[in-house]
Order: structure tokens, then C-alpha cells, then sequence
């Protein structure tokens, strides 16, 4: 893996961080099991490259894509505790209302953004070199998003959060409304699945309907990587250790990627492939890994 390649894995691995931040949000800390990320994503991604073709600042589309995932987290949240629709569905419900949403926004499949000003014109401009322009804005973005979010769980709306996810009972025999609770925490997950959608839009250059295929697996994969390699025993690692399991994960793919095996090599089809043995290591390594100390 040449240093190029291992630099467009971090910088990928710090984007998507954005998002796999947020799929830990719901899956770990509120235990809500949340598909609506596969169309939240390329949602966040819509909002902004169209915003950006309108003539609005790059940076303010973020917010615009920051809004309309939460909007479409809230939904699935709405659906789930007012209608009583079991979380898998009304999530899946969401994802495939958001493919036709998408295609609306953009008033077709795809947005190009060539030749449009982005969040990466205001570093090139200093005469940073571009593949160096990526890491230093997603970077900045994902260690912003990591610090917003451990200090606002660390508040008592935060807590009211965690504890919702932990003990709902206990929360609600406090006279906490849980409902709305957790229409919060999944509005604000998808918010982040969004703006991350938005970022990598602005750096593919185009924003695509199918660009969310495969998000939730990813960001699956990258949380149960950092948890088996980083550790999960405070709430502040354990969202460290969720942004670093996505810089492992982009690392490993592009590692497998790259290999030769003789006449064998790994194509990018391969992809839920990789993915696919790289989670079922995770999740085996710490059971291995008791038996030999057992020995």
C-alpha cells in the first residue's frame, strides 16, 4: 500500500467517522436499531451539492444537510414511538421514502459539482496541495463532531440520552418523555450521517441516489472494529474508539485491496466481502483471544 493510498484510507476513514459516530449514537447508546442511515446519507449529500449549484456558501450547506437528516431521523423516531411500528420497519420505511425524496431534490439521479466552490477551495487556496486539503477539512470536521458530541452527552439532556438507552424505566418513572427523547437521538444521529454525506459529496466532486448503498454495514463494521481493538469502557473512548475503528476499517480495505495472493487479487466488488471477514475477525478475536489466556 503505497503512503497515497494509506492517506485517502485515513482521510475516508475520517469522513465516514462522522457517520459512524452517528450509527453508535443509535445502536450502542440508545439501542435503536436504525436503517434510515442508508438514505440519509446520499440525503445529506442532495441537500448540498444542490444548495452549492443554487449559489449558496459550501459551508452553509452543511447546515442545510446537518437539518435534513435530522428531519429524516425523526421521522423513523416519530413512526416508531407515536405509531408503535417496530423500529427495523419503520427505519426501512424511511430509507425507501428518502431513494424517491432524493431523486426530488436533485430533479433527477445526480449532481455534478464540477467547477463549484466547496469547503476545500478555502484550504487549496492557501496553497495546501489537494490530496492533503482532504484530510486536513475532514479531519477538522470529525474531531469537531467527536468533541460536540462527548461534551453534549456529558449535559443533562445528554444524560437523559444515555439513560434512555440504558434503563428506560428508570428514566421514565423520573418523568423523563423517552418518546421525545429518542426522536432527539436519532434526528441527531441521522444529522451526522448527513453532513457526513454532505462532505464526501463535496470531495467526490457529485452527489449520487445510490452513494448510501452499504452505509449501515460500514459504519457497523468500523464500530465493532474500534470497540474489539480500542475498547468501550467509558462513554468518551468508546466514541474515540468508534472514529478510530473507521480509520482501521478504510486502512484494512484498502490493504486488501492491494494485495496479491499469485493470480488472486481482491477487486473493489469484493467489498462486502472484505467487510464481511473483517467483522467476523472483530467479533471472534475476543473470544480467542480469552481461550489462550485461559491456556
Amino acid at each position: 500500500m503505497t503512503i497515497y493510498a494509506a492517506l485517502g484510507a485515513v482521510e475516508q476513514g475520517f469522513v465516514y467517522g462522522i457517520m459512524v459516530i452517528g450509527v453508535y449514537l443509535t445502536f450502542r447508546i440508545l439501542d435503536f436499531p436504525d436503517l434510515t442511515v442508508d438514505g440519509s446519507l446520499p440525503l445529506g449529500a442532495a441537500i448540498s451539492a444542490v444548495a452549492i449549484t443554487s449559489g449558496i456558501n459550501p459551508y452553509f450547506s452543511l447546515f442545510f444537510a446537518l437539518a435534513g437528516g435530522f428531519m429524516a431521523g425523526m421521522v423513523t423516531a416519530f413512526l416508531n414511538t407515536k405509531f408503535k411500528i417496530l423500529h427495523l420497519l419503520a427505519s426501512i420505511l424511511t430509507m425507501i421514502a428518502l431513494y424517491s425524496i432524493n431523486i426530488r431534490i436533485m430533479s433527477g439521479p445526480n449532481v455534478a459539482l464540477l467547477g463549484q466552490t466547496t469547503v476545500f477551495d478555502s484550504v487549496t487556496n492557501l496553497g495546501i496541495p489537494a490530496h492533503y486539503a482532504g484530510l486536513l477539512i475532514f479531519g477538522t470536521f470529525a474531531l469537531l463532531v467527536l468533541a460536540t458530541i462527548i461534551w453534549f452527552l456529558g449535559t443533562e439532556l445528554g444524560q437523559a440520552i444515555l439513560a434512555t438507552g440504558d434503563n428506560p424505566q428508570m428514566i421514565r418513572s423520573l418523568g423523563v418523555n423517552t418518546n421525545t427523547i429518542i426522536i432527539l437521538g436519532v434526528g441527531l444521529s441521522n444529522g451526522l450521517v448527513a453532513l457526513s454525506g454532505a462532505l464526501v459529496a463535496q470531495n467526490q466532486g457529485a452527489a449520487d441516489v445510490g452513494m448510501g448503498i452499504g452505509t449501515i454495514v460500514a459504519g457497523l463494521a468500523s464500530v465493532i472494529i474500534g470497540e474489539t481493538v480500542f475498547g468501550c469502557k467509558t462513554m468518551p473512548r468508546a466514541f474515540i474508539a468508534a472514529l478510530l475503528g473507521s480509520i482501521v476499517y478504510r486502512l484494512a480495505i484498502a490493504l486488501a485491496l492491494g494485495m496479491e495472493f499469485g493470480n488472486f487479487r481482491f477487486n473493489p466488488s469484493d467489498l462486502n466481502l472484505i467487510t464481511a471477514l473483517l467483522v467476523i475477525g472483530a467479533l471472534i478475536t475476543p473470544n480467542l483471544k480469552k481461550r489462550l489466556i485461559q491456556r
